[in-house]
């Protein structure tokens, strides 16, 4: 007996000219997602999903490359403009902003949202090089 087989559909995700960006900054990754007002992922993009390995991941150049990817196509769905908010320490943060403007998309406001302990866990040991 033949199994019927699933057909999967993608969702269809309302998209605002007003729009989040959030940028995720780490010591060895990037990722930046662009959602509509109800935090529905409209586009998103990565250092690793743009094609930098290694260490190549946390350069400026890299978050400058998955930022305008994930902006260009947010773009092409009809986002004009959208607040950003910036997480992490990484060192691609404010190309990943500048790449997102150029774009075409408006940035209206920056919010860091990095989240600070107030001494909660013990850091890890100082590196020896």
């Amino acid at each position: 007996m033949a199994k019927g087989r699933k057909v999967v559909r993608k969702r269809k995700v309302k998209i605002d000219p007003n729009g989040l960006a959030y940028v995720q900054a780490s010591f060895n990754n990037i990722i930046i997602s662009l959602t509509n007002q109800q935090g529905q992922v409209v586009s998103w993009a990565s250092a690793g999903k743009a094609g930098f390995r290694g260490s190549k991941k946390n350069t400026p150049y890299a978050a400058q490359v998955a930022a305008g990817d994930a902006a260009q196509k947010a773009y092409d769905a009809g986002m004009r403009s959208c607040v950003v908010y910036v997480k992490g320490p990484g060192s691609g943060r404010e190309s990943a902003i500048r790449a997102i403007d150029n774009s075409g998309i408006k940035v209206t406001k920056i919010k860091d949202v990095t989240p600070i302990p107030h001494n909660g866990c013990r850091p890890p040991k100082k590196r020896r090089v």
